[in-house]
């Protein structure tokens, strides 16, 4: 009786697993490091992913949906409202944004809206209004956070650095899709998540998630690095440089 039950306990966990994982992601980019030099204007990667179906399953009835949610080095971020006051602007109020993604980039293979409803989609934190909500149940009362975040997104939005594409994801067939993801001149260098979740009916399936970095190479990485390691030594060489040119200049351009 025994042997039984154990039996009918592992056949009913196998069971239980495979509907769980009757679907799988496998994630993978066009490249893992992107390299700043004196030219650089921007790049882009490109996110390939493959849907992995149990064959023993039935089919969905709704469509596949994949969102992307890209984000950058973290860093605190202060949003200032100014107010007029006669000819001039002056800062009235601020919000700090502690800990906040500087790059926000987020790509679907349709309009968030179609896939799931509004207070779904801000309990899964999904979307651009949403990725950087706080987990959980919590419920900001102050009336002026909303606003903040939304002048925050906004003016990140105007900069490059954040950006929704509502059908920025392309599938190539049933199973396989890509998604190009830009990558502005002022992002920031370090390190980039990339989280790809797949959905059906607004209900979430399966999520992988990868990586990528910005650097700095050639002679901007040298120098970077210099100002950081030897930050006395390069200001006293940037002062001295200074002079040099300014006197040279004066030489050269003098009248007699």
């Amino acid at each position: 009786m025994i042997r039984l039950l154990v039996l009918l306990a592992a056949l009913a966990a196998g069971f239980t697993g495979t509907n769980l994982r009757a679907e799988t992601l496998i994630a993978a980019m066009s490249s893992h490091q992107i390299q700043i030099t004196s030219n650089y204007t921007g790049s882009q990667l490109t996110v390939f992913g493959l849907v992995e179906r149990d064959g023993r399953t039935v089919a969905r009835g709704d469509p596949y949906d994949i969102v992307i949610t890209v984000r950058g080095p973290r860093r605190m971020l202060l949003v200032r409202e100014k107010e007029r006051l006669g000819p001039i602007w002056i800062n009235r109020t601020q919000r700090r944004f502690p800990d906040n993604p500087v790059f926000l980039h987020v790509a679907s293979n349709r309009p968030i809206t179609e896939m799931m409803s509004p207070d779904t989609a801000r309990r899964g934190r999904i979307g651009l209004a949403n990725a950087e909500l706080p987990q959980g149940n919590w419920v900001d009362l102050d009336p002026g956070s909303l606003r903040f975040r939304e002048s925050l997104i906004r003016i990140m939005q105007a900069k490059g650095l954040y950006g929704y594409e509502e059908r920025g994801v392309t599938f190539l067939s049933n199973s396989l899709f890509s998604a190009p993801i830009d990558i502005a001149a002022t992002a920031p260098t370090g390190s980039y998540t990339v989280d790809i979740v797949l959905y059906t009916g607004g209900v979430p399936l399966a999520r992988q998630q990868t990586n990528f970095e910005v650097i700095k190479t050639g002679i901007e990485q040298r120098l970077a690095l210099a100002a950081y390691d030897w930050s006395l030594f390069y200001g006293f060489a940037t002062v001295l440089l200074a002079l040099f040119l300014g006197w040279s200049a004066s030489v050269i351009f003098r009248r007699d």
